[in-house]
């Protein structure tokens, strides 16, 4: 963010600070009256502005009160020929940043445009580290690609992919199974791309309800409903020059839908209580573990917002269809646990890394990272201490394990659910609720429907199960 927009109603005056800042590396932009600088705020978004104090129809500071409203860390530098300490006292106290009194060298202006524009930058970093993402600092990198482990065909393929959207604009959506590492491939595509050394910020659209998602994307002003005690930017103002992942994003509801398509057509939005139009530079990269052709044609998605976000798909594969990166990521993974908890790393032997390659993955690399780190952990209380074996593994790998027609019983009510005879009911219970849950992707509403009990015992059952080890932890 180097530009500056400068606005002064007397044109030499203009071109002369415009001329000089530009000597100084900044990008300008100029306005001859406070209208056209609002406007030129909202279309820009400058990193900072310097004006005159007396313009006509609107006074320096009747401006620096509607830039806040648009912007409220917008650095301000007032230009005026009746310094005075009164002003001055008044400007600062409605957000002025600094003071010049006419006539002023260069040097002053720009080292307070420079001041200006760093204090921009720190608050801009809190604001992203309260939102729980630390900035990057530097150009664009492919260090995002070394993330995404695994030497088979299809993940050398998605690799190749991703380099090839990452060096466009274009809106991405990223689709595939839970687990896959959807989040990882649209940091990827962050890093790699233009906007490596912009924010990237994350929500999860499936976690909040529709009122809290609305404020979380797009902001609200104080008062703006109960509880609304200050004015609070929205993911997108904060993700700007960014990008922005929208995670699940068929779950969102049918307004918070219209105010995406809006924002993607028209790059801009308004808070939540506010009228005030905001312009972004925001680079859209939504996820899917759902069909959305088919949400669209039941009625629960908009086509046109599909279409606006499907301009670059990327399909993450299955586990299933890289097996033979398995080994590869297990071994990974036990070396990432060890690394945390101090202590050498297990090792694998050969029936276990057998197991491990005929499982079916139904939770994918998730799946596999969270029975790591259990066998991780509990091999140092085994028989072999530090090994991790086909028999500390087989418990967990069950629910989903091969089996033949002959040794399979399908259960009627939902249909497609296998358990294995000799089982006890506990165990068979448990089959049934992990495979349904499985087959709907982990929705615990549908999971209860199909199986006829409630969300409450569900989600009861499911808590009591991993606190045992029986379960795996993403379910």
């Amino acid at each position: 963010m180097k530009n500056v927009l400068v606005v002064d109603d007397k044109e030499m005056m203009r071109d002369s600070v415009a001329t000089t800042l530009r000597r100084a590396g900044f990008e300008v932009e100029i306005a001859a009256d406070a209208q056209a600088a609002i406007d030129a705020a909202m279309r820009q978004r400058p990193g900072a502005v310097v004006t005159d104090m007396r313009m006509p129809g609107m006074t320096g500071i009747e401006l620096i009160e509607r830039l806040r409203s648009l912007d409220d860390d917008l650095p301000v530098i007032l230009m005026t020929a009746f310094g005075t300490i009164e002003t001055a006292v008044k400007a600062m106290k409605l957000g002025a940043f600094d003071y010049l009194t006419k006539p002023f060298e260069g040097d002053e202006l720009i080292i307070a445009v420079k001041r200006a524009m760093e204090h921009r930058r720190l608050v801009r970093e809190n604001a992203l580290l309260r939102a729980g993402e630390a900035p990057r600092a530097g150009a664009a990198s492919p260090r995002g690609l070394s993330r995404l482990r695994g030497e088979s065909a299809v993940m050398q393929q998605l690799r190749e992919q991703i380099a090839m959207v990452a060096s466009s604009q274009g809106t991405v959506l990223i689709t595939g199974e839970s687990g896959v590492g959807k989040e990882l491939v649209a940091r990827a595509v962050h890093e790699c791309g233009p906007r490596g050394g912009g924010p990237f910020l994350a929500v999860n659209c499936a976690a909040l309800s529709e009122s809290l998602l609305e404020s979380e994307l797009f902001g609200h002003e104080r008062g703006a409903f109960t509880g609304a005690e200050r004015l609070r930017k929205g993911r997108f103002e904060l993700a700007d020059a960014g990008s922005l992942l929208l995670d699940e994003v068929s779950e969102v509801k049918p307004q918070i839908q219209a105010k995406l398509l809006r924002v993607l057509q028209e790059r801009s939005f308004e808070r939540v209580g506010s009228s005030v139009t905001i312009g972004v530079d925001v680079r859209v990269i939504a996820t899917s573990n759902r069909d959305l052709t088919a949400a669209c044609a039941k009625g629960d998605f908009r086509q046109d917002l599909y279409f606006r976000l499907n301009v670059l798909p990327i399909r993450v594969p299955s586990l299933r269809e890289r097996a033979e990166d398995v080994p590869a990521l297990a071994e990974y993974f036990v070396r990432e646990c060890a690394g945390r908890e101090g202590r050498p790393p297990a090792v694998i032997d050969a029936g276990a890394a057998d197991l491990l390659r005929a499982y079916r993955w139904p939770g994918n690399v998730r799946e596999l990272q969270n029975v790591c780190e259990r066998a991780s952990v509990l091999s140092a209380t085994t028989r072999t201490p530090g090994v991790i074996t086909r028999d500390l593994l087989e418990p967990w790998l069950t629910c989903d394990a091969p089996a033949t027609p002959s040794q399979q019983i399908e259960a009627k009510p939902g249909g497609g659910v296998t358990v294995t005879p000799g089982k006890t009911l506990d165990e068979i219970e448990r089959e049934a609720i992990v495979q349904t849950l499985v087959r709907l992707s982990g929705h615990r509403q549908k999971t209860a429907k199909a199986l006829g009990i409630g969300v409450r015992t569900l989600g009861l059952k499911l808590k009591k199960w991993k606190q045992q080890g029986l379960v795996m932890e993403s379910l």
